[in-house]
């Protein structure tokens, strides 16, 4: 190879590489999460969970078997990723639920149902007091749905078991009951914030409380008993952002 054709074809390969390396990585398309994720025919997929997914729509995301399903966000993300989506989830969203819209029915209605039905059940036994996780509630078969059955599985992620609860059991609301965070005699820090001002006390808990729950709490200087509401485990609010934790009816006690 003459010494001339040699430099033509590196020249050539360099103009080539060069302009690979110039070239815009192709970008994925943004998209955002649906207020409202809902699956009609048991399949979901990035479609039922997405705006704008386009020709992403129809990628399989997984099965949901009854009249909800709990889906791990980061996983999600994931796949989206791998199907050209960019979801950011600026916030920061662990889990996601996915519920059959033209299904949710009333407790009333499951009352009637029979046969072999789908149930929410426990995937494991529970002790009093364990927090119920995504990884906790399972759908099965029943020969009879009872009247007080959950019918959705975000109703009782984050809650706490009221008594032991045996695996392979029917879910039931009675179950559970919000999560304890303060126990009585426990020594708590009491935060009253307003107009950019925060200002924090100790005081001892007079009765338990639940997270977003009312109590009495005596502060340790003063002597002086007065309510609060429970905000996590040793920690409360006084004041005008307590008084707005117990008007929100959207107070949750487990994180999407």
């Amino acid at each position: 190879m003459s010494l001339l054709r040699t430099f033509t074809l590196a020249a050539l390969l360099g103009a080539v590489l060069s302009a690979t390396a110039a070239a815009p990585a192709l970008a994925a398309l943004p998209v955002t999460l649906k207020a409202e994720t809902v699956d009609a025919d048991g399949i979901v997929t990035l479609g039922d969970l997405f705006d704008g997914a386009g020709s992403a729509s129809a990628v399989r995301v997984a099965a949901k078997p009854g009249l909800s399903v709990v889906l791990d966000a980061g996983a999600v993300q994931q796949l989206a990723r791998r199907a050209g989506l960019n979801w950011a989830n600026a916030e920061g969203i662990r889990r996601i639920i996915v519920r059959t819209g033209a299904e949710a029915s009333s407790a009333s209605a499951v009352a009637t149902r029979t046969g072999n039905v789908e149930v929410l059940t426990y995937a494991r036994s529970l002790a009093t007091g364990d927090i119920v996780a995504p990884e906790d509630l399972i759908w099965g078969k029943a020969a009879v749905a009872p009247a007080d059955a959950a019918l959705d599985a975000e109703a009782i992620i984050g809650l706490a078991a009221r008594r032991p609860l045996r695996a392979g059991a029917v879910v039931s609301a009675r179950d559970v009951t919000a999560p304890q965070v303060i126990a009585a005699g426990d020594i708590i820090t009491l935060t009253y914030e307003a107009a950019g001002m925060v200002l924090s006390v100790k005081a001892k808990a007079m009765t338990r409380a639940a997270q977003g729950e009312s109590f009495a709490a005596q502060n340790l200087t003063s002597k002086r008993t007065i309510q609060a509401v429970a905000t996590g485990p040793g920690q409360a609010a006084v004041g005008p952002s307590a008084d707005q934790i117990m008007a929100s009816s959207a107070t949750r006690y487990a994180l999407r």
